[in-house]
């Protein structure tokens, strides 16, 4: 078996997908998930990208139809989670609005993330080696206060925090490990990107959302193609098992080969 064989294995991924049946797939995974917890419904962050858009559209039509199958009102709770002003967050309203979220909040992150750097500092300046804090360091923060805010809310909610994550990312590791921070359920995992963008069309998210290029947002012009230098068609066609450039192969596979800690369990002795 090649890497690549190997990777597309571990991953789940399959050469071509009905959006319709992955859709219905997805939305009983997330409701069995539902039941057998105990949880009051499902939080998802919405960032304004096309994953959390196409997991908000999931989530929305499992807790519908959880309310309607048993009689008793199950959650979608959208949450908007800017640093300071983020330019491009009528897109996250729009999904909100595009699968009529009836419960949305907004938390903005920029206070807490500040108040983590200064103590971060400080503790640089206690070693002896004062400095600033790197913008990647800064980004990673961001990602971490935006789980443990998410959490908060999870938990006096009683709802379970939905990630984002599917096998484009997991095979690079470009994410924090178990989703930004941690989450409790991914149900867009054996997905590539371009199966993402499939579903996406199917569900109806908006344009503007369908049409931006993918990033994390964690600085100021920051994308994930440009960060990682491979393509997400690439990246999806490697899933796939298509051939890619040779130079695109051997940068994924790197990626994947260094970043196995963040998909495998916590290590112990």
């Amino acid at each position: 078996m090649s890497l690549q064989e190997e990777i597309i294995a571990r991953l789940g991924v399959k050469p071509t997908i009905n959006p319709e049946e992955e859709v219905r797939k997805r939305v009983d995974f997330l409701k069995e998930y539902i039941r057998k917890s105990g949880t009051k419904g499902l939080l998802i962050a919405i960032s304004g990208g096309i994953d959390s858009a196409v997991t908000t559209g999931l989530c929305k039509k499992a807790t519908d139809e959880l309310t309607e199958e048993t009689g008793e009102e199950y959650m979608t709770l959208g949450v908007f989670q800017p640093y300071g002003t983020q330019v491009d967050i009528e897109d996250s309203y729009a999904v909100a609005r595009a699968f009529q979220l009836k419960y949305t909040v907004e938390t903005n992150i920029e206070d807490a993330v500040n108040e983590v750097v200064l103590e971060v500092e400080q503790g640089f300046k206690d070693l002896g080696t004062p400095r600033h804090i790197s913008y990647q360091g800064k980004g990673n923060v961001k990602a971490r206060i935006r789980m443990v805010t998410q959490y908060a809310l999870a938990f006096e909610l009683k709802l379970l925090v939905v990630g984002t994550d599917h096998a484009s990312e997991a095979i690079t590791g470009f994410y924090t490990k178990w989703g930004d921070g941690a989450v409790d359920i991914t149900p867009l995992s054996t997905l590539n990107k371009r199966q993402v963008r499939q579903i996406a069309a199917y569900l109806g998210v908006p344009q503007s959302v369908l049409d931006k290029a993918p990033t994390a947002g964690l600085w100021e012009g920051q994308t994930d193609e440009g960060e990682l230098g491979i393509t997400y068609d690439e990246n999806s066609d490697y899933l796939e098992g298509k051939e890619i450039r040779p130079e695109a192969k051997e940068r994924l596979e790197s990626y994947y080969m260094r970043s196995e800690h963040k998909r495998s369990s916590i290590p112990g002795i």
